[in-house]
């Protein structure tokens, strides 16, 4: 098992952001598979690592990247640690960064793995809750993306904001959410509703897999006890996209079993499920 550590630059922002990515070394080019977390995550949250592993060794170039404002810091503590950045994100700059490392990838010696395990064109996205939300709207607009997976993935970047929350909001200036697996208190900028209204028709998911996937194969995995995107949603995206495949896991939740941090060398059995649905269906489509 190789693991390739590696930074990525955005025209977007001159802030530096990590990725990594794992292979069995064999000469032989592989499938690449780019892991994108959701919101409050980071590449190495939980079981993520092993996950990379996993898929490895089935065959896989796995790469995952941190979002540039997530939060995490090049050569910090490896956890949420710089807010301001965190309340500096918005949904354009992680379609920009998620760019960023697509661009990165097909630039011969740029990420240093080297050319002959990569097959690029054969080339999946794979995202998990707001990542998943993401990874659609990035195959939509990018060629380059053969297939997609969405794992418990929203239907739409705008979770309904109440208008008295908007008003508050746009006052202020800010709002917090609650981190509860550390009692931290995030900040989220008024810029990321500004974001949206300017880049509305980029962010419509619905628009995305309706008018713009042109055929390209889209399996949605949900867990039917997900208790943070409900499972209507991933019926939502079946909907507007009626060709993608549908997987719903019995008894899985949100996190697919995971937890951060992640002690254990196998993968949750939620994971493990997510993860072999995921192998099945990429290799009949790419």
């Amino acid at each position: 098992m190789v693991t390739v550590d590696f930074l990525l630059s955005c025209s977007r922002h001159s802030r530096p952001f990590a990725a990594d990515a794992r292979f069995v070394a064999d000469g032989q080019p592989k499938p690449v598979v780019v892991f994108v977390h959701g919101f409050k995550g980071f590449k190495d949250w939980g079981h993520f690592n092993v996950l990379a592993d996993w898929f490895a060794r089935q065959g896989f170039v796995f790469v995952k990247l941190n979002l540039s404002h997530n939060g995490v810091v090049v050569g910090g503590t490896g956890d949420l640690e710089d807010l301001e950045a965190f309340g500096q994100n918005n949904f354009s700059l992680e379609l920009d960064d998620i760019g960023a490392l697509l661009d990165c990838l097909h630039t011969p010696g740029q990420s240093g793995i080297p050319a002959t395990e990569m097959d690029l064109s054969r080339l999946a996205l794979i995202g998990h809750s707001r990542g998943g939300g993401l990874v659609l709207l990035k195959t939509a607009e990018d060629p380059r993306v053969r297939a997609v997976v969405s794992w418990a993935a929203i239907s739409d970047v705008n979770p309904g904001w109440p208008e008295a929350l908007m008003q508050q909001w746009q006052q202020q200036g800010v709002f917090h959410v609650e981190n509860s697996r550390t009692g931290q208190q995030l900040p989220l900028y008024f810029q990321i509703v500004e974001d949206y209204h300017q880049h509305r028709l980029r962010l419509s998911i619905r628009h995305g897999l309706r008018r713009k996937l042109k055929g390209r194969p889209l399996l949605v995995l949900h867990g039917d006890q997900d208790e943070t995107v409900p499972l209507a949603r991933a019926h939502q995206l079946k909907e507007w996209q009626p060709a993608a495949e549908l997987v719903v896991l019995p008894g899985v939740t949100h996190n697919f079993g995971g937890a951060h941090p992640w002690t254990a060398a196998e993968l949750p059995v939620e994971a493990q499920q997510a993860a072999e649905a995921t192998v099945e269906f990429l290799r009949r489509v790419l």
